[in-house]
């Protein structure tokens, strides 16, 4: 089976946009993550609002340490996107060639989103563990990437993947709102321009879009959003600020009833505006950034592809 070079040209630039994405707003999302990941012990707690996180680590000299955990997050936000995009992409034409109908219904684009998701959770869960807990360690003391991944058991890196799979529901409505934003609104464009080669939003139009969808999504999932953080979390022992995290704490079970004791229903939804905040910007930037450049992408591999091709012809020839 040959490559599909459309659905190759979506993962590239949708990898790309949210390797950008993420590094423009790692800090903030390192501060969403510390602040997520506290839950409330004997009534007390270090951070009160998310600038808490931000003034700690002004105050220790520490500010660098808002990248910690960096190149992690950059290589699972780059090869997640890779593999949700190529496979969303993929299973999308590939219904469509089977179905023969012209469009996608809303029911079998969350099917196709959903599936992609559970696909890119599965491959890049021990990323996603060991990212969150460099980030949730106290400034400055991060540990390397290869170290992280070593500590414990081989399935203390998948710590958070059942959430990650319920999680894929997240992705799912928000590429589906955006997907069918978007058609409706190139639908015109489309048939104007009567082109083989992919149609592109406007950046500004691409951004609303982005933040709407992702706003929808994150706020249905936001509880599971908590539990998975506060599961992914370092040890707080490594941090010198509490007594060692009892195993318990790190399955949902043990999460939702601390959450619950301590912190009551409202503790579920503890940090959504720091979540809505980073994601929505995120999302934005990233399906912004893959619009701009999906045309130049196409483009690219096309070359790429006629260039590999000649080649071998000449190879062959010789």
């Amino acid at each position: 089976m040959g490559v599909d070079i459309e659905s190759l040209s979506e993962a590239t630039s949708g990898a790309i946009g949210s390797l950008l994405s993420t590094t423009v707003l790692y800090p903030l999302d390192t501060c969403k993550t510390k602040y997520q990941a506290e839950v409330r012990a004997h009534g007390q707690q270090k951070y009160r609002k998310l600038s808490d996180v931000l003034w700690e680590a002004m105050s220790n000299g520490q500010v660098l340490s808002l990248y910690q955990g960096l190149g992690t997050k950059n290589l699972q936000s780059f090869i997640s996107q890779f593999v949700y995009f190529y496979g969303y992409s993929y299973f999308k034409r590939l219904y469509l060639k089977r179905s023969g109908n012209k469009s996608i219904g809303t029911k079998a684009n969350l099917i196709i989103a959903a599936t992609a998701g559970a696909c890119t959770a599965i491959i890049t869960q021990p990323l996603d563990t060991a990212s969150s807990r460099m980030q949730t360690s106290a400034f400055g003391k991060s540990k390397g990437l290869w170290k992280t991944l070593t500590e414990g058991t081989w399935s203390d890196a998948f710590d958070g993947l059942g959430i990650s799979l319920l999680l894929t529901s997240n992705p799912a409505i928000q590429y589906t709102v955006f997907d069918q934003l978007k058609r409706r609104m190139l639908k015109g464009k489309q048939n104007k321009a009567g082109g083989t080669s992919p149609q592109a939003l406007s950046a500004f139009v691409a951004f609303v879009l982005g933040a709407v969808s992702k706003s929808i999504a994150t706020v249905l999932t936001y509880p599971a959003i908590r539990c998975k953080v506060t599961i992914q979390a370092a040890d707080p022992n490594e941090n010198g600020t509490e007594k060692t995290q009892p195993r318990s704490r790190k399955t949902l079970a043990g999460v939702v009833c601390a959450i619950w004791k301590r912190e009551g229903v409202l503790g579920f939804y503890k940090g959504l505006h720091a979540q809505i905040l980073k994601t929505v910007l995120s999302s934005a930037l990233l399906l912004m950034i893959k619009e701009k450049i999906a045309a130049t992408t196409w483009v690219l591999i096309l070359a790429i592809r006629r260039y590999l091709f000649l080649t071998r012809g000449r190879l062959k020839s010789a």
